[in-house]
């Protein structure tokens, strides 16, 4: 049944090509639907490799397909093929059955925009490119699928683009990861140069051949990818201006598929990462868990509802990387998935909030919801509860792994990774405590006048929920409940976060059941911790008081009134880094740039026109000696041939 698997990125194609050719003619809702029954039938095509892959032994769950040869050049030899294997599918399961119930909920979201069906081409067509990204045999497939799921990232972050700010932003997003790829391409260069092949079998079988810096090399090359795509620490400014875009697309994208590309990338070439220098993996650790606290305490202090839900994301991203650093791969791979259920329910949740409050981003305009949007409220404290880690919510399970893998990777600096993890819970919990009590408890504050709330929407892009561009602001709002297609995404999804931990139960080894499926990709390289169970129940008991402790101080702040809130303005201007960036390519950069760019066209295109106006120039000259007279050629070559005799005579007597 793995023979089946071109069809899986296949349908995403077909209803891209159909409604490319015909989108306008489908129109609302005919457009949205084609796209959703694609991309639910690329979910059930990925059920059927599934089980295919289930039914065999575990060394035989690997199968690639080769469509056709692509690239026969010499030594290179690329084909366009698709690796079937337990990470591939895992992979292919929630991009596709998240993506699917996300075209459902934008039939709703986006009734009545103008440009309808163009968002499900667009929708349809990154799902096919990130199936790609996952499903590739080999480097340069997967970079097509790279490339792909970024073109999409930017035509959907600036699916408004007449609104200046998310044109902007669309253009931050692709030229920030554009850093990401040149370190991508110079990996695969490298791979290719010391091995021979891109191949994913062949590069993990041949990477024991690797010498460490080569090894190292190839990495850390891939990880400056893995930062861009993935939003890590110093790539990450990218994604907080991506909320511009349609909510669907925040949840999409950015919180349950491309953003993922990166963990999945180095999870991918691990052979390659264990091949490297011990450092290595070190300096994954690090920039991650460095990452996850740093958006952890900006969250803490943002206003816009997609804003706190996107510095978030880049905290959560950042705990995967944590876990890949210490070789954690199969709890990278686990909070990978919980993450893609409970992060695209509160997006998805955020988005029915702004559609019921008419284009309103600003939570300090919202309070008491929970009265007037019921499914909306109770689904979005399923995901609150997940994220913030109470157990027996998904969430709880996939981050207390991580931590707990972070502790056992011994040393002071496995102490000090798990106690940064550890306080970054604690901030998770307070700060998304804050955006429940803010929006769904307490009194309504939905006609109370803020100051600059119109300005912050508006710098955020706006929404577009009923059709039309997000008027933050405006006198008078009516919340209301979403339609069924938004709510029923909604309850799915709060299901999957309440429950999905069970893919990896962590208290008997018949549980590892997450564990067990991605053995064959990452067996052999999973890190092994010696960590008694005492210690395993106060670390994980420790970590649940720790998420009671945010709930109560955030309710005690925001629901009762009782302590002050502190929001210190260089958190909610996210520690001026993004200012900070802005402010140089506007000012430094650019005459940097202009310099650069001089240095470009005077000295080198100077010293390459300089050559060839030398070659020109000796040119003229010698031509001036090709009279075309036979008689002078004769005579040249007769007093040549006096002057060869006067030397060697010279020679003979001298």
């Amino acid at each position: 049944m793995t023979d089946v698997v071109w069809l899986i990125p296949a349908l995403p194609l077909a209803g891209f090509l159909v409604l490319l050719v015909a989108g306008r003619r489908l129109g609302e809702p005919g457009a949205g639907w084609l796209a959703t029954a694609a991309c639910g039938g690329s979910f059930l095509a990925t059920l059927v490799v599934y089980a295919g892959l289930l039914g065999e032994e575990e060394h035989s769950r690997s199968s690639v397909t080769t469509l056709f040869e692509w690239m026969p050049v010499g030594d290179l030899q690329v084909d366009v093929g698709f690796l079937a294997d337990p990470l591939s599918i895992a992979m292919a399961l929630f991009i596709t059955g998240v993506g699917t119930l996300i075209h459902l909920y934008s039939i709703g979201y986006m009734h009545g925009d103008a440009d309808f069906p163009k968002f499900f081409v667009y929708l349809n067509l990154f799902v096919f490119s990130m199936l790609l990204l996952v499903l590739g045999s080999n480097l340069l497939v997967t970079f097509v699928g790279w490339e792909g799921v970024g073109l999409c990232s930017y035509l959907l972050i600036s699916f408004w683009f007449t609104d200046e700010a998310n044109a902007s932003a669309g253009k931050k997003a692709f030229v920030t990861n554009r850093v990401g790829d040149w370190g991508f391409l110079l990996a695969i260069f490298l791979a290719f140069a010391t091995l021979g092949t891109v191949d994913y079998g062949e590069l993990a079988a041949g990477a024991g051949e690797l010498a460490g810096v080569t090894a190292t090399a190839i990495a850390l090359l891939l990880f400056l990818g893995a930062t861009g795509k993935s939003a890590q620490i110093p790539l990450y400014i990218w994604l907080p201006d991506a909320m511009a875009g349609p909510t669907p697309v925040s949840a999409l994208i950015h919180a349950a598929t491309m953003v993922t590309g990166g963990v999945f990338l180095m999870t991918r070439v691990n052979p390659i990462l264990a091949a490297g220098y011990d450092w290595a993996p070190d300096v994954i650790a690090w920039v991650g868990v460095v990452t996850a606290f740093v958006a952890a305490t900006i969250a803490v202090a943002q206003n816009d509802i997609k804003k706190v839900l996107a510095y978030s994301t880049i905290s959560q991203l950042g705990y995967m990387f944590l876990a890949v650093g210490v070789g954690a791969y199969v709890a990278a791979v686990f909070h990978m998935i919980t993450h893609a259920f409970f992060k695209a329910l509160l997006f998805l949740g955020s988005g029915s909030v702004i559609h019921g409050m008419g284009g309103e981003q600003d939570m300090r305009r919202m309070g008491g919801l929970r009265k007037v949007m019921p499914v909306t409220a109770a689904t979005f404290i399923v995901g609150w509860l997940a994220i913030a880690g109470v157990p027996p919510f998904s969430g709880f399970f996939s981050k207390d792994e991580i931590l707990l893998y972070a502790w056992g990777s011994g040393g002071a600096q496995g102490r000090a990774l798990w106690a940064i993890g550890l306080v970054t819970a604690l901030l998770t919990a307070y700060y998304m405590s804050r955006q429940v009590f803010m929006v769904f408890f307490g009194e309504p504050r939905w006609d109370e006048p803020v100051a600059a709330s119109a300005g912050a929407a508006a710098a955020d892009g706006g929404e577009a929920g009923d059709g039309t561009a997000g008027e933050a602001g405006h006198a008078e709002v009516r919340p209301h409940e979403s339609p069924w297609q938004m709510t029923v995404p909604l309850v799915v999804l709060a299901v999957l976060s309440a429950v999905g931990e069970v893919i990896n139960l962590p208290f008997t080894d018949d549980l590892h059941f997450l564990e067990r499926w991605l053995h064959p990709v990452v067996g052999a390289n999973e890190a092994h911790i010696d960590v008694a169970t005492g210690t395993k129940w106060a670390l994980a008991v420790g970590a649940a008081v720790l998420a009671l402790v945010g709930i109560l101080v955030a309710a005690a702040v925001y629901l009762r009134r009782r302590v002050r809130a502190v929001e210190p303005s260089v958190l909610a201007h996210a520690w001026y880094y993004d200012e900070a960036i802005t402010r140089f390519a506007g000012g430094p950069g650019t005459r940097f740039f202009e310099a650069v760019a001089w240095f470009d066209a005077h000295v080198v295109d100077g010293a390459v026109n300089g050559v060839a106006a030398l070659v020109r120039t000796g040119g003229r000259r010698l031509r001036a000696v090709q009279s075309g007279f036979v008689r002078s050629y004769a005579l040249g070559i007769s007093a040549g041939v006096v002057v060869l005799l006067g030397y060697f005579i010279a020679r003979l007597y001298v």
